[in-house]
C-alpha cells in the first residue's frame, strides 16, 4: 500500500497455519517516546504504575475518530462499499492551544502516482511536498468541515478516488469536544470567540519502567514445553513455528508459544521461565482477543501475531485478511509483567488500514 504523509468491539475469528504480514503503520503517528537511561547510580526508576484505558473508537457515517489518552485525535474516512477506496484519508490533532494538525493519504489498493492535490468542494488543495501539515494541514481540516466532495487528483489532474465526505463534519466536532476547544477560536467546527488559552493542556503520557530485553535466553526442553502446551490448552492438531525465546536482563525468558491459528491470526500463549520452571505471563492490560472481546481458547494471556524487536513484544489481531480492522499493541517487560505502552485500533472493516492511536506511554529504560 502507498502511503502519503506530510508532518466498536471487533469479533475477530482465529481462522490460520499462515503468517501474517506486518501490521499497519498509522499515518500521521507519534512514536512512543522512550526516556533516557538513569543517571550512574540511581536505583529508581520513575513508573506512574498508571491502568491502561484505552481511547473509545466512535463512527459518524464514513469517519471514524478516536482519542489517546494523552488526548490527541485523530479520525480516518472509510470505505463506501466492500471494496478498498482507492484513496484514503486521516487528519489527526494533538492536544492543547496550540495543537498542530497533520493529514495523511494513503492509496491502499497500490503504488499508483501520489495524490497531488485535494479538490474539496472544487477548491484545490495542494498536497505536494510539504503540504499536509502547519497552516496548509489546518485550511485542509477547515474545509472538512462543510465539505460534500472530496476528491484527490495526480500532478497531472486526473482524479486517482474519491473520498466520501459523509460524518466528517461530526468526526471533527467530536475532536474539539474531547480536547476542549468548541466554543474556542482554536475549533474546527465548534468555533467560538473564546481564547485558545482556555484550552486545557495536553496530558502527560504515563511513564512505564522497561526491564531490557537481552541476555541469553533459557532452554525449553520437550517436558517443560509440553507443560505449557497444556496449561495453555493449546490445539493438540496444531502443528505451528517453533517456540519463540527472548532472554530479559533480569535473568528471566519471554517465551511466546503458538498454541492455534486460523486463515490470518496466529495465537501465541505467553509464559515467563525462570529457574527452568515456566508460569503464565502477567499482563497488566487485555492483550490480543481479550481486547476485542473474542474468546482465543486460551486460557493464560496471549498475543495474535506475535513479535519481539527492539526490546518490544507486539501483538497484530486482524479482524479480517484484508487487515484494514484490528488492534496492534505493543508491550514491555517490568520485572513483574508485560505493560502496555501502545494500542492502535480500526473497528470498522471498510478499506483504511490506518489504524488509530488509543493509548501511549513514554518507556523509561532501566
Amino acid at each position: 500500500m502507498k502511503r502519503v504523509a506530510f508532518g466498536a468491539v471487533l469479533g475477530l475469528a482465529a481462522c490460520s497455519q499462515q503468517p501474517a504480514e506486518a501490521p499497519p503503520s498509522s499515518t500521521p503517528t507519534s512514536q512512543p517516546a522512550i526516556a533516557a537511561s538513569p543517571a550512574p547510580g540511581a536505583t529508581t526508576v520513575a513508573d506512574d504504575q498508571a491502568v491502561p484505558r484505552p481511547g473509545e473508537q466512535k463512527t459518524f457515517r464514513d469517519w471514524t475518530v478516536a482519542c489517546d489518552n494523552v488526548a490527541r485525535c485523530a479520525m480516518a474516512s472509510l470505505g463506501t462499499d466492500a471494496d478498498f477506496p482507492a484513496v484514503t484519508m486521516q487528519v489527526a490533532r494533538a492536544a492543547g492551544p496550540d495543537g498542530a494538525v497533520e493529514v495523511a493519504l494513503a492509496m491502499p489498493q497500490g503504488d499508483g502516482d501520489a495524490p497531488a492535490t485535494l479538490r474539496i468542494d472544487g477548491r484545490a488543495l495542494p498536497v505536494a511536498g510539504e503540504g499536509l501539515s502547519g497552516t496548509a494541514g489546518m485550511a485542509i481540516a477547515r474545509a472538512l468541515a462543510n465539505a460534500t466532495t472530496i476528491e484527490a487528483l495526480d500532478k497531472g489532474g486526473k482524479r486517482l478516488g474519491t473520498i466520501s465526505a459523509a460524518g466528517a463534519s461530526a468526526a471533527l466536532r467530536y475532536i474539539d469536544a474531547q480536547q476542549g476547544r468548541a466554543g474556542t477560536v482554536t475549533a474546527l467546527v465548534a468555533r467560538g470567540d473564546k481564547p485558545a488559552t482556555t484550552v486545557p493542556a495536553a496530558p502527560s503520557a504515563p511513564r512505564v519502567r522497561a526491564v531490557a530485553f537481552g541476555g541469553s535466553a533459557a532452554a525449553l526442553p520437550p517436558a517443560l514445553l509440553a507443560g505449557m502446551r497444556r496449561t495453555a490448552a493449546c490445539d493438540a492438531s496444531f502443528s505451528g513455528p517453533a517456540p519463540r525465546a527472548q532472554g530479559l536482563a533480569d535473568g528471566a525468558t519471554l517465551v511466546l508459544l503458538p498454541c492455534s491459528a486460523g486463515a490470518y491470526n496466529e495465537i501465541d500463549a505467553l509464559f515467563i521461565v525462570r529457574d527452568g520452571k515456566a508460569t503464565p505471563a502477567k499482563v497488566d492490560a487485555p492483550a490480543g482477543f481479550e481486547e476485542t472481546g473474542a474468546d482465543s481458547g486460551t486460557p493464560v494471556h496471549s498475543v495474535i501475531n506475535g513479535d519481539v524487536e527492539g526490546g518490544v513484544l507486539r501483538s497484530y489481531a486482524k479482524g479480517r485478511g484484508l487487515g484494514d480492522c484490528g488492534v496492534t499493541q505493543a508491550f514491555v517487560w517490568d520485572g513483574t509483567q508485560l505493560r502496555l505502552t501502545e494500542q492502535r485500533s480500526m473497528g470498522e472493516c471498510r478499506g483504511n488500514p490506518d489504524y488509530l492511536p488509543v493509548w501511549h506511554a513514554q518507556v523509561v529504560r532501566g
